[in-house]
């Protein structure tokens, strides 16, 4: 029996050109492939959205599966069934006529099955002398076993992105969990800090959260989620080490931060080091109290920094570090508040700071009066720069949808 001879519909049925196209893939069988039939009926179940059919053409998909006798999808077995609407809706748990042929349809069109009809549009079974069937009309199962290894593929593919969507998801529903216990907690035993604006991000992120969300979306809160975490944490070490923190201690820290060749500090030293004045009495926080974000993070923040960065680009603390020399210059920014802010936040912190205000440069009036706010009030233990951060990702991503 030749599979792969194309045939047309009858009666006012259209053919498709891509109906055509599955028909010759069939004639590519190669001479005994076999495929089990359920093994191949489960993954076009798995993959069903991909293949865009529903659940109810897979159940006339499992009927028309009975009719064939065997197992092994095989060529050599032929692969034409030829029931009759009403055995077919036996077998498909009483499904409706006109809901029978429209599933049917849809088989055909997803490239499941291909109708294979007789002149006068009857399904039946022309047997020769011997008993054997020698030729068939009703509905091809050759595309199954064309396709068996495709939808193989399309069913671990699926598979594999509902584990990632699930294992999303519970992440994100711990993260979730442990933002809104650390926030009560720090409520309750009176951290410092403003707490009901971080509560308010933190409803605002839950708030984002589609009824019916796809991988993207949990990925894209759950990382926003994250940083709110770590922001909330970051506060709470800062609140549980200043009653602790001794003017020794953030001296010897300081030594340390001015001798780190990776520094920005060596590049432009404030007016009142170099007379050789002396170092101001005020104690501040070590650099372990305030956090440093990731760099890839900062990037996608503040990505007009990069413009600054030698050779072109920020590939490296150090590149970033520098360029933020070269945008407080820009900026007006004098060296002595720079100066303050590598010693109070720590140099990396500051020039992410500085990559921040660039971002906000159209809105701010006073670059250096702003740097010099957002130091005293890291100093203060009351600033960090997550917010900043998420703020301007949030605006990036909003851009760019817009675009």
């Amino acid at each position: 029996m030749q599979v792969g001879n194309v045939t047309t519909p009858f009666g006012r049925r259209p053919v498709s050109l891509a109906q055509i196209k599955g028909q010759m893939r069939t004639a590519e069988i190669k001479p005994g492939k076999t495929a089990d039939k359920w093994k191949v009926f489960r993954d076009a179940c798995e993959a069903r959205a991909v293949l865009g059919i529903q659940d109810r053409a897979l159940a006339v998909l499992d009927a028309l599966l009975t009719f064939y006798p065997d197992n092994e999808l095989c060529e050599d077995r032929g692969l034409v069934v030829f029931p009759s609407n009403d055995q077919l809706s036996v077998r498909a748990h009483g499904i409706a006529g006109t809901t029978l042929r429209r599933h049917l349809a849809a088989l055909v069109d997803a490239g499941l099955i291909q109708r294979k009809d007789s002149a006068n549009g009857k399904r039946y079974a022309r047997k020769d002398e011997s008993g054997a069937i020698e030729e068939a009309f009703g509905f091809s199962l050759a595309p199954l076993l064309a396709r068996a290894e495709e939808l193989a593929h399309a069913a671990q593919q699926v598979a594999a992105e509902r584990k990632r969507f699930r294992i999303t998801k519970e992440a994100l529903s711990i993260c979730r969990r442990d933002v809104r216990k650390l926030i009560s907690a720090a409520m309750e035993e009176g951290a410092a800090g403003d707490w009901g604006h971080i509560e308010e991000i933190f409803l605002g992120l839950t708030g984002r959260i589609p009824r019916t969300p796809t991988i993207v979306d949990l990925q894209r809160i759950l990382e926003e989620m994250e940083m709110l975490r770590e922001e909330i944490i970051n506060r709470l070490e800062i609140h549980e080490d200043s009653p602790n923190m001794s003017s020794n201690a953030v001296q010897n820290e300081r030594h340390i931060q001015n001798s780190n060749t990776e520094s920005s500090n060596e590049l432009e030293p404030s007016s009142r080091k170099e007379q050789g004045a002396k170092s101001s009495p005020i104690i501040r926080p070590t650099r372990a109290s305030i956090k440093t974000f990731p760099l890839a993070m900062v990037l996608q923040a503040c990505p007009g920094i990069r413009d600054y960065g030698p050779k072109g680009g920020v590939e490296s603390w150090r590149d970033l570090m520098s360029a933020a020399v070269v945008v407080r210059s820009m900026l007006g920014v004098s060296p002595s508040a720079y100066q303050d802010a590598c010693e109070v936040m720590g140099p990396e912190n500051a020039a992410i700071a500085v990559a921040c205000i660039l971002e906000r440069a159209g809105h701010i009036n006073s670059a250096g009066g702003y740097l010099r706010d957002l130091t005293g009030k890291a100093r203060r233990g009351e600033f960090s720069l997550g917010p900043m951060l998420m703020a301007l990702m949030r605006a990036g991503s909003h851009l760019r949808q817009a675009g």
